[in-house]
C-alpha cells in the first residue's frame, strides 16, 4: 500500500471506531500510531507518540482554556451569573414573546461569561423555561428558544471552541473573538426575530404579560447583573484594549470571578471546590482529545492524505461556494453524532489544507465552523443541547417537543450562514478594527 493508501483507510478506520462508540480521544491516539506504523516501521511511531503529545501540551497558549473553563465554572456556582435573566425578563417581558426574547439575552450574558453552548443551555433550562410555562407559553415555544440560544455560547467570547481552532490553526485568538462576537449577536437578533413572528402567526404559544414594572424596579433589576457585567467587560476591555494577551485574560478572569464572588460573600470552600473539579475533569477531557487529533493532523500530513484530497477538490471543482456547502452538509451530519470540539478536531486535518488551497479567509473560516457545528447541537437525532435540556426541564416535556421547537431556530441559522458567506464583513470588520 501507498502512504496515501494507507491514510485513506487509516482515516475510514476512524470513522468506524467512532460509529462503534469508541471513546474519540482512544480512536485518535491509536489510528495514528498504526498508521504511522505501518509506513515508517516502530521507532517513528514510537517516536511520535512520545515528542507530538509533549510539543503540544506544553504550547503556552493551552493554558488560557482550564482559566476561562475555571471562570465559567466559579461564575455560575456562586450566583454570578443568576440575575442575568431576571434583569432580561423585567426588562423585556411586555414585548411579543418577551419572556423567550428574555431567555435569548440572558443566555447572552452567561455565554460571555462561560463561553459553553452546554453550560448555558443547561442553565437557563433551569431558570427560564419554568418561568415560561408558569407563563402559560407553549413547550415548543419555551424549550426550542433556550437550546438555540445556547449555541450562541460557542460564539461569544471566551468560547472554548475559538480557542482550540485558533490554537490549531494558529490564528490570532482575540480577532477570533471579537468575529465570534460579531455573529454570536447576529444570531440572538436572527432568534429574536423567530419568536416575535412566531408569536405573531401564532399569538396562543406566549400570552402577552399584564406585568409592569417601574423604572426604579428595571433599575434596582439591572444592579443585580452589575458583577457579570464588570466581570465580561475587565476581562474582555482588557484584552482588546491590550492590557493582556488572550491567554492571560483567563487567569485574569478567574482571578477577578473569585474576588467578586469573595466580595460578595458567595465564595465558598464547597463551591470552590466544585469550580476547580469541573475546570480540571472538562480541560484533561479536552487535552487528551486535542492532542490526539494533533497526532492525526501529523499522520495525515505524513501520508500525503490532506495534499491529495485538496487536488482532488481542486480537480471537481474550484468554486469555494461548493466547498462551503459540502462542509455545511458535512458538519451537519458528524453535528447529529458527536460534541463539537470532538467533530471539529477531528476534520480540521483535512479541511484545514483545502481551504486554505481555495483561498479561504482562516479566520473567517473558523468562524463559519462555529456557527455550523453549534446548528448541529440542535439538529436531530442527537443534539446535545436538546438533551441535556431534556434532562433539567420537566418530565412531561418530550425529545420531539424540543426537537419541534427547534425547528424554526435552525431556519434562522441557516440564514445566518448565508449572511456571512455572502456577506464575510458579518465576521471580518470587527477583527480588522482591531
Amino acid at each position: 500500500m501507498t502512504n496515501v493508501e494507507i491514510g485513506l483507510t487509516g482515516l475510514a478506520v476512524l470513522i468506524i471506531l467512532i460509529g462503534l462508540r469508541v471513546p474519540i480521544a482512544i480512536a485518535l491516539f491509536s489510528v495514528p500510531f498504526a498508521g504511522i506504523y505501518a509506513m515508517f516501521g516502530w521507532r517513528p511511531a514510537l517516536g511520535a507518540l512520545k515528542v507530538i503529545p509533549y510539543d503540544f501540551a506544553a504550547s503556552w497558549e493551552l493554558s488560557s482554556i482550564p482559566m476561562f473553563l475555571l471562570m465559567g465554572y466559579l461564575a455560575y456556582h456562586t450566583g454570578i451569573t443568576a440575575g442575568l435573566f431576571d434583569a432580561a425578563r423585567v426588562w423585556l417581558a411586555r414585548l411579543p414573546g418577551g419572556l423567550a426574547i428574555a431567555s435569548i439575552f440572558g443566555a447572552s450574558g452567561f455565554a460571555a461569561v462561560t463561553g459553553s453552548s452546554v453550560a448555558t443551555a443547561a442553565a437557563m433550562g433551569k431558570i427560564a423555561v419554568p418561568e415560561m410555562q408558569r407563563h402559560g407559553y407553549d413547550p415548543r415555544l419555551s424549550t426550542g428558544t433556550v437550546a438555540a440560544a445556547g449555541t450562541i455560547g460557542a460564539l461569544i467570547p471566551p468560547s472554548i471552541l475559538l480557542i482550540l481552532y485558533g490554537i490549531i490553526a494558529e490564528v490570532p485568538i482575540n480577532k477570533l473573538f471579537l468575529g465570534g462576537a460579531g455573529v454570536g449577536l447576529l444570531s440572538a437578533f436572527a432568534y429574536v426575530l423567530v419568536v416575535i413572528i412566531w408569536v405573531k402567526l401564532r399569538p396562543d404559544v406566549a400570552p402577552r404579560s399584564d406585568e409592569s414594572h417601574t423604572m426604579r424596579e428595571r433599575l434596582t433589576m439591572l444592579r443585580k447583573v452589575l458583577p457579570a457585567l464588570l466581570l465580561a467587560f475587565m476581562v474582555f476591555g482588557g484584552l482588546f484594549a491590550g492590557l493582556f494577551t488572550p491567554t492571560e485574560a483567563g487567569a485574569v478572569g478567574a482571578a477577578l470571578c473569585t474576588l467578586i464572588a469573595a466580595g460578595q460573600r458567595k465564595l465558598t470552600m464547597r463551591n470552590f471546590r466544585i469550580s476547580v473539579g469541573e475546570a480540571f475533569a472538562t480541560t484533561s477531557a479536552l487535552l487528551f482529545i486535542v492532542i490526539g487529533a494533533n497526532l492525526l493532523a501529523r499522520f495525515v500530513a505524513l501520508s500525503g492524505v490532506d495534499a491529495y484530497i485538496a487536488d482532488v477538490v481542486a480537480a471537481v471543482s474550484s468554486s469555494t461556494v461548493l466547498f462551503l456547502l459540502g462542509i455545511v452538509t458535512i458538519y451537519l451530519v458528524l453535528g447529529m453524532f458527536l460534541e463539537p470540539t470532538g467533530a471539529m478536531i477531528i476534520t480540521l486535518p483535512i479541511v484545514l489544507p483545502v481551504a486554505s488551497t481555495l483561498g479561504v479567509n482562516e479566520l473567517w473560516f473558523g468562524i463559519f465552523l462555529a456557527k455550523i457545528l453549534e446548528v448541529g447541537m440542535i439538529t436531530p437525532p442527537i443534539g446535545l443541547n436538546v438533551f441535556v435540556l431534556k434532562n433539567v426541564v420537566d418530565r412531561s416535556i418530550s425529545l420531539g417537543t424540543i426537537f419541534k421547537g427547534t425547528t424554526w431556530f435552525l431556519v434562522a441559522d441557516m440564514l445566518v450562514l448565508v449572511t456571512i458567506v455572502l456577506v464575510p464583513a458579518f465576521v471580518l470588520l470587527l477583527p480588522g478594527l482591531l
